[in-house]
């Protein structure tokens, strides 16, 4: 089973331009609220129709620009599952699933087939209720149950656990989970949450602004993605929190213009913006007078690139203790007071000892500094 996808659709000021392929397995779309994500889907199922491009399923072609070839949605085999989950109203769970299995000629076997659905899914005791009668779990269980009635291809879910209370998102993620596995197809998985993806998806595909990153294939694996984003919209995305304009110094050493700070790296051509996640950062007592050079952070032991220790002073200015943690924000003492010159610290609670206006001394280790392209074009707040 593979899919292929590359279309363009303009909307006036926004331009859906998406290129990606997968096979049978799990693709993750993620990229803030209205990136094309949900789009990209409409476009796969048949529901809008892309301005030029190709969207190939299993060899199949669903739409070619070139050749004027677009099936209908009926003809297509992919499935989407809506956020509202789209049932109709006016029938029983059983009748949701049993007329689709009528409209793609089940014959007889259509209530064979429904009763097979209705235990797969665990719906069995629910069969003759309406989807007003339904909590929201059942009826996503319900409508997935639809969708397998067609035998797709692809199954395509937009945002399906955005409009659950929190309680019951672990379960239906682990019903997802089982559904993913057992389904020998393509998933596309549309979300904004990096932590969904991270656990329901083997790769994910980045969006932002209408466009994927990367070439083709257009998808990475989600390890790769957390632990090595390459541009500011993925390290945003992997749930990084502190960011800085960059310049280069040389092979082991960037200028991290925000924070005021040269710091020691990994291995680098060229760079637009440093990262760090938030429990990279290990904080300790306030540096010995005089304190250190935030500009330098030598170590006088060694010479060139490796007097680097990335040891800096910080000013304190809020510690906000959560439920199992703490969360310190603090300053270099030379940030440029930028968007970016404030960095995020979380520690296990019991560390967070520190109070507001204290200068403590931060460090980051070499391998802990994101090396960052633009990539996409960057929005500050």
């Amino acid at each position: 089973m593979s899919i292929y996808v590359s279309v363009k659709k303009s909307f006036g000021d926004f331009t859906l331009d998406v290129t990606f392929e997968a096979g049978s397995e799990a693709i993750g779309l993620l990229g803030a609220s209205g990136c094309g994500k949900s789009m990209t889907l409409k476009c796969i199922a048949g529901i809008v129709r892309p301005d030029e491009g190709r969207i190939v399923v299993d060899g199949t072609p669903l739409f070619d620009s070139e050749k004027g070839i677009d099936l209908s949605p009926q003809k297509r085999r992919v499935g989407l599952l809506f956020q509202n989950y789209a049932l109709f109203p006016n029938m029983t769970v059983e009748e949701n699933i049993s007329v689709v299995l009528r409209s793609d000629g089940g014959g007889r076997g259509v209530q064979e087939r429904a009763a097979e659905l209705l235990e797969k899914f665990h719906l069995q005791g629910l069969r003759h209720r309406y989807p007003p009668q339904l909590s929201g779990g059942q009826q996503q269980r319900a409508a997935l149950a639809r969708i397998m009635a067609r035998n797709p291809s692809v199954l395509m879910l937009d945002e399906p656990l955005s409009a659950l209370d929190s309680y019951l998102r672990w379960q239906l993620e682990e019903e997802l989970l089982q559904t993913f596995e057992a389904f020998e197809g393509t998933t596309l998985y549309v979300s904004h949450s990096r932590d969904e993806v991270y656990r329901l998806c083997k790769k994910v595909c980045v969006m932002h602004l209408g466009r994927n990153e990367g070439e083709r294939p257009g998808v990475r694996s989600v390890q790769d993605l957390f632990e090595s984003p390459n541009t500011f919209a993925s390290a945003i995305l992997s749930g990084c929190k502190n960011y800085s304009r960059a310049e280069r110094l040389d092979e082991h050493v960037v200028h991290a213009v925000d924070w005021g700070l040269n710091l020691a790296c990994g291995a680098l051509d060229s760079v637009d913006y440093i990262g760090v996640r938030a429990h990279h950062i290990t904080l300790g007592e306030a540096p010995p007078e005089p304190p250190l050079q935030p500009s330098a952070c030598l170590d006088s032991r060694y010479t060139g690139s490796e007097r680097l220790r990335n040891v800096f002073p910080c000013r304190v200015l809020r510690v906000v203790q959560d439920v199992f943690s703490a969360i310190v924000t603090l300053q270099p003492l030379n940030a440029s007071h930028s968007n970016f010159s404030r960095i995020r610290v979380e520690l296990p609670k019991q560390e967070g000892r520190f109070e507001t206006g204290d200068i403590v001394s931060a460090q980051i280790k070499p391998e802990d500094v994101l090396l960052l392209k633009t990539g996409f074009p960057v929005e500050k707040n």
